[in-house]
């Protein structure tokens, strides 16, 4: 069900809030009891920026846990990104993430798309963004997001799959 209303969102601005609410609604199932309180259009700097999605990190355990105590990466925040684009998304989309991290929100968020045709590229500019210490910023298309609700039916964690991009980028 869910499947079928991601690939009935049609791409464009036009869809963009309906894109926005039902990514917000699938991470949240997906990383349920890791991540809660989801503000869609979270005002930063006194109105002057806005971050998506952002979600409180209240992780116990598993690779949210592991981001903030074991790797090093603060993440208070789960900062999200929609972008309901028919191209690629680029190093604008990159440096918008990482102009929305900080001490105190956290360093890690995720860019939510549709599609990237040339995902070795993208990855490259992911590990860029971390060699420089700006932050960890993963992907997830409609193929990662769908592959992860796939695995949910089956009563497989997510867990394995985010640990997997997270030493894809450091690497």
């Amino acid at each position: 069900m869910v499947i079928k209303e991601l690939n009935n969102i049609q791409v464009g601005g036009d869809n963009a809030t309906i894109y926005h609410h039902l990514i917000s609604g699938i991470l949240e199932l997906l990383f349920f009891s890791y991540i809660a309180h989801p503000r869609i259009e979270q005002e930063i700097h006194e109105g002057r920026k806005r971050i998506d999605i952002v979600f409180d990190n209240i992780a116990e355990n598993g690779f949210f846990f592991l981001l903030g105590t074991t790797y090093n990466i603060p993440c208070s925040q789960i900062m999200i990104e929609c972008k309901n684009y028919s191209k690629d998304i680029n190093n604008p989309e990159l440096d918008q993430m990482a102009g929305r991290f900080s001490a105190r929100r956290g360093k890690f968020g995720i860019i939510c798309c549709r599609n990237i045709k040339d995902k070795a590229t993208f990855i490259k500019r992911e590990k860029d963004t971390f060699q420089d210490d700006r932050g960890l910023i993963f992907h997830l298309d409609d193929t990662d997001i769908i592959k992860l609700l796939t695995d949910r039916k089956k009563g497989i964690k997510p867990d394995d799959y985010l640990i997997s991009k997270y030493f894809e980028i450091i690497s």
